[in-house]
């Protein structure tokens, strides 16, 4: 516990404090985020502000990690060295579409395909790391591995993986449209893999997981580093994160999930961006089949500004809405516990 505690303050405030310095850094070198002219008229006034600020968020999240192991109760584990790396290298695929779009001056960075080739590269390393350095359990599961999981041939679950990467990378990278909105999200979210991942360290013979607790350092340190940020993130931004944070952050959660075999509990866990995400698909299918559009604009949170909410109201409305997702992710997960035949348990694990 003390642990977790460790790389969550110690990731804030390094965050916080990073990014404090970071804002001024990048407007002496004009580092300004290009602002789409189709978008709701409010942002415009945007225009400008500073953004690969989740150079910060990944930076504080290593140095949260790391200190926490200063102790010497605590030991680096092959899952959490593999799954920090992910999400730095998902960082570097970010930064380099950051720094184009600023060096263009234009909302485009990276163009689709190459976008792709990296972020595939970053799941398929993470995927292989994981089958044959960590060892882990080619298995799908919603809670646990038994019962509710479902085993597959390496090859599948290392597809799956990438998968999951791409798809949740992209998600919180859409959901990155309102000020301190990805942020804070990913911050609850980060806190319920916490619990996850301390929850299976308590009780290892009902969750066979590897290396429990250091998965839980990792979330809380990503947690931390997010609230950090959102200091300086929220309305009205100082900076933005950018895709360097957006990817990053949807890697990492990508990771715990697989990770902690909780890969169909995800959705809901996330279930923000899911949301984000549909109406994505869900504007852009009705367009190329019907012909016209369902949502003002989409993702969903411009649809309710063109709607007529407050900026604010629709952040706070939305950060309710993940809260209460997460909330209820943990509600499967504790309902799952109790499910299990107690017999089996050690002695108060209650």
């Amino acid at each position: 516990m003390i642990a977790l505690l460790i790389a969550a303050s110690s990731a804030m405030f390094v965050s916080l404090v990073g990014t404090r310095y970071l804002i001024p850094w990048l407007q002496a070198r004009g580092v300004g985020q290009p602002i789409r002219l189709d978008g709701p008229r409010g942002h415009i006034t945007k225009a400008g502000t500073p953004t690969m600020g989740g150079v910060a968020v990944v930076a504080a999240a290593v140095v949260g990690y790391v200190v926490s192991h200063l102790r010497a109760e605590t030991v680096m584990t092959r899952s959490g060295i593999v799954l920090l790396a992910a999400v730095c290298a998902a960082g570097l695929v970010g930064l380099a579409d950051d720094w184009i779009k600023v060096s263009r001056e234009r909302n485009l960075g990276l163009n689709k395909r190459a976008k792709l080739i990296g972020l595939v590269a970053v799941g398929s390393g993470f995927a292989v790391a994981s089958v044959w350095w960590v060892n882990l359990d080619s298995a799908i599961g919603f809670t646990r591995l038994d019962g509710n999981s479902l085993r597959v041939p390496a090859a599948v679950w290392i597809l799956w993986a990438v998968i999951i990467v791409l798809g949740t990378s992209n998600a919180v990278n859409l959901t990155d449209g309102l000020d301190g909105l990805a942020a804070g999200a990913a911050a609850v979210a980060f806190a319920a893999f916490v619990v996850v991942g301390y929850w299976a360290f308590r009780h290892p013979i009902s969750y066979d997981v590897k290396h429990p607790l250091d998965l839980a350092i990792v979330a809380a340190a990503m947690a931390g580093a997010c609230a950090g940020f959102l200091w300086w993130n929220a309305p009205p931004a100082r900076i933005f994160m950018g895709d360097t944070g957006s990817l990053a952050i949807g890697t990492a959660m990508a990771g715990l999930a697989m990770l902690l075999h909780v890969d169909l509990l995800l959705p809901v866990i996330g279930g923000l961006y899911v949301i984000e995400t549909a109406s994505v698909i869900i504007q852009v299918g009705s367009f190329r089949l019907f012909g016209r559009r369902l949502f003002r604009m989409a993702p969903m949170h411009h649809h309710l500004e063109l709607g007529g909410w407050p900026e604010t109201t629709v952040l706070i409305r939305l950060w309710v809405v993940n809260s209460l997702l997460v909330a209820l992710a943990l509600g499967l997960y504790y309902a799952d516990f109790l499910s299990l035949d107690l017999v089996e348990l050690p002695a108060g694990s209650l």
